[in-house]
């Protein structure tokens, strides 16, 4: 008996450990908010809204959630965590992330990763889009199954660009999306820009620029926030696929003035090149990735941050049959921006 209870522990340690990452559904944080689930609706009701949607809503994902949880082994080891800890948690490398919930969360915990296997689960596809997370919580049985012992074609890997922000002091941020460079507030950011490569200048132009920041933007953050830049800047390059070893930048709203330059204002970085902006702001500088001002670096005067592609991708499970619950339009086209002709205002 005792040496039965050895090798069941000894099995039971050795099994990928299974991360779920979630956050905090719309009803949570009402009742969060509120103290109550009466209090939330009477709050709303109040000013003539409606809680029902919320509480529905609620339900698919708990309802979701329960089918994801109920496919993990009874020996597999499990844990899960919420959005706002994913800075101080410690992913171990064989680690098996599941991201339960709305695309956004995906970009959230990918930068914490480091070549980790990412599963996204589409609890409520009437809510979310399903463009990260593509998996139905019926598929989890599958998936997990393939990630812990990846044969058979019915998955593959889709390993996305990453990329990272390095301090000249050795601190560093990773993106899935975008990296911003700026001052926190809506003063302008003052720094210098030079684009280089393996340590040599690309381009012999540096300029010292007054701008409401840089955006550094992945192929997979082509069809947000730097799609919306391009919206009105209209830059001949192509945005990048989310697997092309490549990142789009931009600089946003740059002030010319007798002290300030605006002719680098958007480009490409390949394999090996960098942009490297050095710090003018007294006050008020940072750098952060995809949307988590909390989790970011200062970026004041005499510091240095470069910007390049990361060496390591964020792995996403994907279906190569029918398993998607929507599938992803393609970046390169969704996001390449109108000729001046033929723009229209959205």
């Amino acid at each position: 008996m005792a040496a039965a209870s050895v090798g069941h522990v000894k099995a039971f340690s050795t099994l990928p450990r299974v991360v779920l990452v979630t956050r905090k559904t719309p009803l949570e944080l009402l009742v969060e908010h509120h103290g109550t689930l009466g209090q939330a609706r009477f709050y709303l009701e109040s000013r003539g809204q409606e809680i029902a949607g919320d509480q529905e809503a609620h339900e698919r994902f708990e309802s979701g959630l329960a089918e994801v949880v109920h496919a993990i082994p009874p020996d597999q080891r499990r844990v899960r965590i919420d959005r706002e800890q994913l800075d101080r948690f410690l992913f171990a490398p064989d680690d098996i992330v599941v991201i339960v919930g709305q695309d956004g969360l995906v970009p959230n915990v990918a930068k914490y990763l480091s070549g980790q296997l990412a599963l996204g689960i589409n609890p409520d596809p009437e809510r979310y889009d399903g463009v990260l997370c593509r998996h139905a919580p019926r598929a989890m049985p599958r998936l997990l199954a393939w990630a812990l012992d990846p044969q058979g074609s019915a998955f593959a890997v889709e390993r996305r660009t990453m990329a990272v922000a390095r301090r000249e002091d050795g601190q560093r941020l990773f993106a899935l999306n975008e990296i911003f460079a700026g001052h926190q507030s809506h003063q302008s950011a003052r720094y210098r820009i030079r684009v280089e490569s393996s340590g040599a200048s690309v381009d012999a132009r540096e300029e010292r620029h007054s701008s409401s920041g840089v955006v550094c933007a992945t192929g997979t953050g082509a069809t947000g926030w730097a799609r919306s830049i391009c919206e009105q800047s209209h830059p001949q390059e192509t945005l990048p696929r989310p697997d092309q070893p490549q990142l789009a930048w931009f600089v946003r709203e740059p002030f010319p003035s007798v002290f300030t330059q605006t002719g680098m204002q958007n480009g490409l970085l390949g394999p090996g090149e960098k942009l490297v902006l050095s710090s003018e702001m007294g006050e008020g500088g940072v750098i952060f990735a995809d949307g988590i001002e909390a989790d970011r670096l200062e970026l004041l005067s005499g510091q240095v941050v470069t910007l390049g592609i990361s060496s390591s991708t964020f792995n996403l499970v994907v279906a190569v049959t029918s398993e998607t619950v929507t599938p992803e339009k393609d970046p390169a086209r969704a996001a390449r921006p109108a000729s001046r002709r033929t723009s229209r205002k959205r």
